[in-house]
């Protein structure tokens, strides 16, 4: 998802001024938000739509998500269209103001207060998106090179900006009647924008580039993966559709069913790239990010489950909602990014500490630059914490919550620590 890999160090490559600001705060963000949970496990026994759940949210989609995914990506981007990014400033520009941003829209919806701090806050995430995808835009149109990977990212970006657009308006409208109905009711929509048509498209669209890489496959097979475009896509607009001009919840089952058949196939590509990969042996990074693909397929049959529970009992199970929106951003994204970042983030790293003095004697590898045991403790932390937490949405024992989010903190702290020891990399020559 986030950034090349060594065995193409030669390909053209953004600054590592550009990406590991990203990746810092991304980090702080993601424990910020471990701490938050541990604070305020209660609410996640009481409803989806409280203050608390809100910053939460926001935090692990925005500051842990999506920044992480905006940094690397300035890394990516130029190997996969196999030129240059556009602007350094755009990019640095973009950092700054989703840096300052995103803690004034969380803070905002900590205090529940969509006043003036809320409006500055979404304005500012706002305007980084489109720095973002300015940037992004125009590396592609200046590039020789466009493949699907290059059309999933700008996809993407296109729905980010969707969701950021609908979510800024969403802010005023608690204040101002711009839309017919309150915010409340449309939040499902802004939600699903941003899950489905920023995070999943773009997770796919990059690790169906960098999963056969990392593993050394020679599997590719695009057009299996404009079926995934397709369907993702097609179920994204069709919800869409539904939403406004239908009241029946039964026929919201069949993007549902076709996001599932674009995971299913996802699945299957990824599947096809470990059978016929030259790596024999795959590292942990790869197992955690493997383990993300196979979570994916959880949170369609719970979006299931609570479309056939308002179809047919004409009731929300919130339980079902909570664990929903948990296992989307802690589970199948955080998993896919706790692989991934030890997979590209060193390299980064690597590449600026290295890059003038690979020839002068033995350095160390990529994969030398962060500490495997705090990896493993981290994961099994994490994975944990996270069955911890779900049983405790489930049985409303709010002891299972705190336990959880313990486990979940550790985590988080681990790989704080892990991240702080790569960026510190000090040059080693032998």
């Amino acid at each position: 998802m986030f950034a090349p890999s060594a065995n193409i160090a030669q390909v053209k490559t953004t600054s590592y001024k550009v990406a590991l600001p990203f990746y810092l705060y991304a980090a702080v963000s993601f424990l910020a938000a471990t701490l938050l949970l541990f604070t305020s496990s209660s609410t996640f026994l009481i409803h989806y739509f409280q203050p608390h759940v809100l910053a939460i949210t926001h935090i692990m989609a925005l500051g842990w998500g999506t920044m992480i995914i905006l940094g690397a990506s300035h890394q990516l981007v130029p190997v996969i269209i196999e030129g240059k990014l556009y602007s350094n400033t755009l990019a640095h520009s973009s950092f700054i103001l989703a840096a300052v941003g995103i803690p004034l829209l969380a803070y905002s919806f900590y205090i529940f207060n969509m006043g003036e701090l809320a409006r500055c806050g979404g304005v500012l995430v706002l305007l980084s998106i489109l720095a973002y995808i300015i940037n992004l835009s125009v590396s592609i149109l200046k590039s020789k090179s466009e493949n699907v990977h290059a059309i999933f990212v700008l996809t993407a970006a296109a729905w980010l900006l969707f969701t950021a657009s609908l979510g800024l308006t969403l802010v005023y409208n608690f204040t101002l009647p711009l839309l017919s109905h309150d915010s409340v009711h449309y939040l499902p929509l802004h939600a699903h924008a941003g899950i489905i048509g920023w995070f999943l498209l773009l997770v796919i669209g990059v690790a169906s580039r960098l999963i056969p890489m990392f593993l050394i496959s020679k599997y590719n097979n695009v057009k299996l993966l404009w079926w995934i475009y397709f369907f993702i896509n097609a179920a994204l607009i069709l919800y869409i559709i539904l939403f406004y001009f239908s009241g029946n919840e039964s026929f919201t089952l069949l993007p549902a069913l076709m996001l599932l058949a674009a995971i299913m196939l996802f699945i299957f590509f990824c599947y096809k790239a470990m059978r016929q990969r030259l790596r024999r042996q795959i590292d942990e990074q790869i197992k955690t990010s493997l383990l993300s693909v196979v979570i994916m397929i959880v949170p369609v049959f719970l979006l299931a489950a609570i479309i056939i529970s308002l179809a047919f009992i004409s009731k929300q199970n919130i339980r079902l909602v909570l664990s929903y929106g948990f296992l989307i951003f802690f589970g199948w994204l955080t998993a896919m990014i706790l692989g991934m970042t030890f997979k590209t983030l060193p390299f980064i790293v690597w590449n600026k500490v290295y890059h003038h003095a690979s020839s002068a004697g033995k350095t160390p590898n990529p994969k030398d630059l962060f500490a495997h045991k705090y990896f493993k403790m981290m994961m099994y932390s994490y994975i944990a914490g996270l069955i911890f937490f779900i049983a405790g949405i489930f049985s409303s024992l709010i002891v299972l919550l705190k336990c959880g989010a313990v486990l979940l903190i550790i985590a988080a702290f681990l790989y704080n620590l892990n991240v702080i020891k790569i960026v510190l990399h000090k040059r080693v020559i032998k």
